[in-house]
Parts: structure tokens; sequence; C-alpha cells
């Protein structure tokens, strides 16, 4: 059975690259696409999906194209309202875009669990990046001291990442102890970055960076470094494809690719 998508952000720069990789799907079918700041264009100028598709200014669009699952990759300021849409309107959700509030998720969490669609909240999509969620977990149970450098380019409006929040939660679940933090100089508050359950992370936003991610543990006489680097954003893609068969498999809503993998 095919299923039948639709990409909320689609002419953004990883909206475009989801449209590309759902269009190369013989599983999935590309049905919808919307972006507010780009309606009415054509999908194929935007994307060079080979496709008479033409990008949708609101969410009604889903519904009237009957999609199964919506991929939303759009930003702080819209996610968490339109993941609440999708999710009263029956649409499952596979959520890419960071930076949604707590409320938001929690109210989402309660529409997924009362209705019949689901949804994946993925800070990264990358399984490599996944696997060093994992790793640093596993590794924060035996050297507790840890810091979290995360870059980005220069356009991604949140900061910390949501993979290194995600990376810090799962830390501090992992670890048996707190140590306590070294000091900074108190003349440059910031220098030692910001805290998130209680591990200090570190952002960088510079231009000619896609993602990257160093998760680094210090112990007596010795460090540990956990790396990823995303070179290009189609690393991103084969997640997005996962989440998009697996989604409707889950129960409720869940954080994490982990939980498909």
């Amino acid at each position: 059975m095919t299923v039948r998508v639709g990409v909320v952000g689609a002419a953004g720069r990883m909206g475009a690259e989801v449209c590309r990789a759902v269009a190369g799907d013989d599983g999935l079918e590309l049905v919808a696409a919307v972006d507010a700041h780009h309606a009415g264009a054509a999908v194929r100028d935007v994307t060079g999906v080979d496709s008479d598709l033409v990008i949708a200014a609101d969410l009604d669009a889903l519904t009237a194209a009957d999609c199964d699952v919506a991929v939303e990759f759009t930003g702080p300021a819209a996610v968490g309202a339109n993941l609440r849409w999708l999710l009263g309107h029956g649409i499952h959700a596979v959520v890419g875009a960071t930076g949604i509030a707590d409320e938001d998720l929690t109210a989402a969490r309660e529409l997924a669990a009362s209705g019949p669609a689901n949804a994946l909240v993925a800070p990264n999509f990358a399984i490599g990046a996944v696997l060093l969620m994992q790793f640093a977990a596993e590794a924060a149970k035996h050297l507790p001291h840890v810091e979290i450098i995360e870059l980005h380019h220069d356009r991604k409006v949140d900061a910390p990442s949501g993979t290194a929040l995600r990376t810090a939660e799962l830390i501090a679940q992992a670890r048996r102890e707190v140590p306590d933090a070294p000091l900074g100089d108190e003349r440059h508050p910031g220098a030692r970055g910001a805290t998130h359950e209680d591990v200090r992370v570190h952002s960088v936003r510079l231009p000619g960076i896609v993602a990257n991610q160093e998760v680094i543990f210090g112990g007596a006489g010795q460090t540990l470094t956990i790396r990823h680097d995303s070179i290009d954003r189609t690393c991103f893609m084969p997640g997005v494809l996962l989440a998009c068969h697996g989604v409707a498999e889950l129960d409720g809503l869940v954080v994490g690719l982990e939980h498909l993998l």
C-alpha cells in the first residue's frame, strides 16, 4: 500500500530535500506541498521533483489531498500549531522542525493519545546522530563529566539545537551522578555555554556548516570524544523515509528516531 505524503515547509532547504526523497521512494507518493512563503509556486520549479503539484498556502491542502502522513519542517514559530492541527485532523505527523515549546508538545501528546493519528518528533533524522545519542547515554554511565559542542549553519534559528538538548536529556537520564560544574570567568558571562539538564552545551553558528556535534567526556587521565558530522542534508533522508513508513505503527506521540530503528 502506497503512503500518501504531504510536506509542510516544502520550499525550505530541508523541505525541498524531503520532497525529492519522498518522490524517489516507491512506497511513498508526494501528494501535497505546503509553504506559506512560496504559495502558488510549482513544486517542480522549487524542488526539481517531476510533479504537477503547486505549493499551497495552508494546511487545508493536506486534507484535500487525503494525506496519510505529513512531514513537518518549518521552524519554532509554526511547528507547535502545525503539529496540533495535523493530529486534530487525523494525519500522522513526522516532525523534524526543532524548537517546539513544551506546552505544544504536551498538547500534541494528548491529541495523539486520544485520536487516530500518531506523531514522531525527531531532533535529528541522521542515523549516525541517533547512534551518537545512544552511545553518549551509555558512556555517561561511566564518565559523568561531559560537555556538548554543537555546530550549525548561520541561518538556524534555534540554539542550542534540538539534537544537543535531546543528547543532554539522555545523558542526564543515564548518568549515576551529577558532578560539580567547573567555574567560569565571571567577567565573561556565557563563556561556559548554556546548561540543560545539568549538562553544559555550547552552540556555534557559522556559514559553511551543515550540522556537527561533539560530546566530550572527561575522566582521570583520559577523555572520550564522540562526534557526528552531517556533510550534506541527504544524510537525514533515510531517517525521514523510515519515519514516513513507520509512524502509523507507533503508539501516540514518541520523541526520537530510535523508536523505529
